[in-house]
C-alpha cells in the first residue's frame, strides 16, 4: 500500500533549494576601478594641470630669455612712446625750452612733475639694447633741487648723493653724484638763457650715457611755450 506524500514537507518543482530572492532596489554597491580605468584618469587630470602652466610658461617666454642668474627682460617688448609728441606738448606749457634727442634707444615713458625747492622737471625713461634703462630729465630748477627729487633722498630721510666728480660728454662737463652702492647721477647745465638743466641717470654703462649726452648736444630744440618748428 502507497503512502501520499506530507503536503508540510514536499519540494518545490524546481527541485529543491531557497525560494528566488527578490529584485534589489537601491544604489548599487562601490567598486574598485580596475587599474586601466586608474591610469587613465590619472593622466587626463595631469593633462589638465599641465595645458595652463605650459600656456603661461610659455607666454612669459616671449617677453624674457633665459640668463644663468634668471629671466632678462626682452627690450623690444613693453610699451614705447612718440617722444617727440610727448615734449612738443610738454612744451607749449613750459616756462624752458625742451630738447629731443635721437637715440638707439627704446623710450618707453614720460612726464612732467615739479621739484623740491620750485621749479619743474620733464622726464624720458629709456631701454637699452642690452635691456638697461636711462632716465633723461630736462628742468629750470637748481642742481641740488632736481638732484634731491629724482634720488628721493628727501622723502626717505637719507643723506643726498656725494659728488664724486666730473667728465665730459657731449661738449658739456657733467658733475657725478653717487650714494654707496648707488646708481650715479649725472648733471650738466645746457646752453641757453633761461639756465636748463640736463640729469641722465640709470643703469646703463658709461658708452650708453655718453650717446645720450652726445645726442642732446645735437638735439632739436621746441621753444618754451610753442609747438616747435
Amino acid at each position: 500500500m502507497s503512502s501520499r506524500p506530507d503536503p508540510s514537507t514536499s519540494s518545490s518543482d524546481d527541485g529543491g533549494g531557497d525560494p528566488p530572492r527578490p529584485p534589489r532596489i537601491g544604489p548599487r554597491a562601490m567598486r574598485k576601478p580596475e587599474r586601466g580605468e586608474t591610469s587613465i584618469r590619472d593622466m587626463l587630470g595631469a593633462l589638465l594641470i599641465l595645458i595652463p602652466v605650459g600656456l603661461l610658461l610659455f607666454s612669459v617666454g616671449n617677453s624674457c630669455s633665459f640668463a644663468p642668474t634668471g629671466p632678462v627682460e626682452d627690450p623690444n617688448s613693453g610699451p614705447s612712446v612718440n617722444v617727440e609728441d610727448r615734449l612738443t606738448e610738454y612744451a607749449r606749457g613750459s616756462a624752458f625750452e625742451l630738447r629731443v634727442p635721437d637715440v638707439p634707444f627704446r623710450p618707453n615713458s614720460t612726464d612732467r612733475g615739479p621739484v623740491e625747492g620750485g621749479g619743474t622737471a620733464v622726464r624720458v625713461g629709456y631701454v637699452t639694447p642690452d635691456a638697461d634703462y636711462l632716465s633723461l630729465v630736462q628742468t629750470d630748477a637748481s642742481a641740488e633741487g632736481v638732484l634731491a627729487t629724482e634720488s628721493g633722498t628727501s622723502e626717505r630721510g637719507d643723506g643726498a648723493p656725494r659728488m664724486q666728480g666730473t667728465v665730459d660728454a657731449g661738449g658739456l662737463t657733467w658733475e657725478i653724484y653717487q650714494s654707496d652702492g648707488g646708481e650715479p647721477f649725472r648733471i650738466a647745465t645746457l646752453p641757453g638763457r633761461p639756465d636748463v638743466r640736463a640729469l641722465i641717470t640709470g643703469s646703463a654703462s658709461d658708452e650708453q650715457f655718453r650717446t645720450l649726452a652726445e645726442a642732446l648736444a645735437t638735439a632739436r630744440v621746441l621753444p618754451a611755450g610753442a609747438a616747435g618748428s
